[in-house]
């Protein structure tokens, strides 16, 4: 039986590497705030305490595999077609746990962020053996991400006085953006702030006229990394090509 033209037994092997990277995504979830190590032989020791949780990150990791191989498929006739496959199976536990540690620290860790950077380097030169264009497409995505936070940020201290954005999101984005390339990574930017403004009308709301408190900072890191999760499965340009669109009809009504 094929989905995809992907045999099923594909399939159930990458929802068990799926089960596997959950658990690890659970484990890094609890050692990195507390600067821990990461490989250590108490991984493989039940975690009672954290065994419920160890759950949720393994459904959402095996969920999200056999997505991403329903997606991007197999390709056996020419392996660096596989490449996309592969940089977003390394990419979305990175993804996961920067959601995760940002909601709940208000901080990107660096050793995520430079991780995320080690990998895409190393998928950007292994594209660049085939294509040289799409290796520079991909340097390209790192800059113009840091470059879009960088000038929010720079704007926020001239109009503020105040952090716009913090320093791990620069390098964050700059670091996604070579998963990539500028187009996407600018959709991600888009669809982020716009995930970010709800939330944040949501939340106010819930905090001033329920709670009676403020808080006036929430952590921007988790939109991103829901963004670019979602940025991963829709078509190429869709988002920008919508904004574009509805740049273009609110400008022809109000002229």
């Amino acid at each position: 039986m094929y989905f995809n033209n992907v045999f099923i037994g594909y399939y159930v092997l990458i929802a068990f590497i799926g089960l596997i990277v959950g658990k690890f995504v659970a484990w890094c979830n609890m050692r990195i705030p507390e600067n821990k190590k990461i490989f250590s032989s108490e991984f493989f020791k039940e975690n009672k305490s954290g065994l419920k949780l160890n759950y949720v990150f393994m459904i959402i990791m095996a969920i999200v595999y056999i997505a991403l191989l329903y997606k991007f498929g197999i390709h056996k006739e020419d392996i660096f077609k596989n490449l996309d496959l592969l940089k977003f199976l390394i990419l979305t536990p990175l993804l996961v746990i920067s959601f995760s540690i940002d909601s709940l620290h208000r901080i990107l860790p660096n050793r995520i962020n430079l991780s995320i950077l080690e990998f895409g380097l190393i998928i950007t030169f292994v594209y660049g053996i085939s294509n040289v264009n799409m290796a520079k497409d991909y340097i390209l995505g790192m800059f113009t991400g840091i470059a879009i936070f960088g000038i929010i940020t720079l704007l926020g201290w001239i109009i503020t006085g105040k952090e716009a954005m913090g320093l791990g999101d620069i390098k964050f984005v700059g670091a996604i953006g070579l998963f990539f390339g500028p187009n996407t990574i600018i959709e991600i930017s888009l669809l982020a702030f716009v995930v970010a403004a709800v939330f944040s009308i949501i939340l106010i709301f819930v905090r001033i006229l329920i709670f009676k408190k403020k808080d006036d900072y929430i952590a921007f890191g988790p939109f991103l990394s829901i963004a670019a999760m979602i940025c991963i499965f829709l078509p190429s340009n869709l988002i920008l090509d919508t904004f574009l669109e509805f740049c273009r009809v609110i400008s022809n009504t109000i002229l």
